[in-house]
């Protein structure tokens, strides 16, 4: 699940990469944001040690973490800045050690004040291990555009 390196970023996008770059606790457990084609970016994870519980399967706070941090990209992606106000994840099956997991986020409402989305952790067959679905309150815009005179 690599980066095409011949993906020419919107500034948005760039935008996007560069805030959960500085996010500490994407960066602590080594979460990859990655950007698509469409404008947006999802976040991938190979799953190691620190990663798991008791069980040697992925604790699902983790799941829950990519799960919340897609589903705000995705808001961002709207040029929104959102914190959340609500979540809820379903877990399907057990992530094991060494598996390499992406999101799949989309907005269902994009309103003035909150956004609802949704979100699926998969592998690369497309196997569902989690779904999620969340409330962001708006903070306002991520990127201020520039005033036209």
């Amino acid at each position: 699940m690599a980066l095409k390196q011949d993906l020419a970023l919107t500034e948005l996008q760039e935008q996007i990469v560069r805030f959960y770059h500085h996010n500490p606790f994407v960066e602590y457990l080594h979460i990859d944001v990655v950007p698509e084609l469409g404008g947006g970016v999802h976040l991938e994870l190979r799953v190691d040690e620190y990663h798991t519980n008791l069980y040697g399967i992925v604790h699902g706070g983790v799941l829950m973490t990519m799960a919340d941090t897609a589903m705000g990209a995705a808001c961002l992606a709207c040029n929104k800045k959102v914190v959340t106000l609500e979540l809820g994840t379903d877990f399907m099956h057990s992530v094991p050690l060494t598996t390499c997991v992406r999101t799949r986020a989309k907005v269902l409402h994009d309103g003035r004040q909150t956004m609802a989305c949704e979100c699926e952790i998969i592998n690369d067959e497309g196997k569902i291990f989690a779904k999620s679905h969340a409330t962001f309150y708006v903070l306002g815009k991520f990127v201020e555009e520039p005033e036209e005179y």
